[in-house]
């Protein structure tokens, strides 16, 4: 928690993602067989069910199912447990994807900070020669 702060204040901020700007690289690039993620709930849907904004993601489909739960079983909160189980799990499965999508990037950057340098250091031989 907290690691890309440090390293992108205090070592290479060149090759530091920022989260609000990414990906900058293709998707396909590494991963041929790679789909893109969509949302299963609509927008309308998820207003329906008055799901608050901060909580509209990939995962709205399960959170509209859980407080529909949670408002037929009003009294008994132990009647949704099935369906907080699967929230938190995709909740915790879109967390794990975030977090791979940010290494991605940095690794990607580092990459191309590598290439960027040997291409260079060649290009500057070839062209003494």
């Amino acid at each position: 928690m907290g690691g890309h702060l440090s390293r992108r204040y205090l070592w290479d901020a060149e090759a530091e993602p920022d989260p609000l700007h990414m990906p900058s690289f293709p998707a396909q690039l590494g991963m041929p067989a790679r789909r893109p993620r969509v949302m299963v709930a609509s927008a309308s849907q998820l207003s329906d069910a008055r799901v608050p904004l901060e909580q509209r993601d990939f995962c709205g489909h399960h959170l509209v199912r859980l407080l529909r739960c949670q408002r037929d079983n009003f009294p008994v909160p132990w009647g949704c447990h099935a369906l907080r189980h699967a929230w938190d799990s995709c909740q915790h499965e879109d967390y794990v994807m975030r977090m791979k999508e940010f290494e991605r990037e940095r690794r990607l950057r580092l990459r191309q900070q590598r290439l960027r340098k040997r291409h260079g250091d060649s290009g500057d031989s070839e062209d003494s020669e």
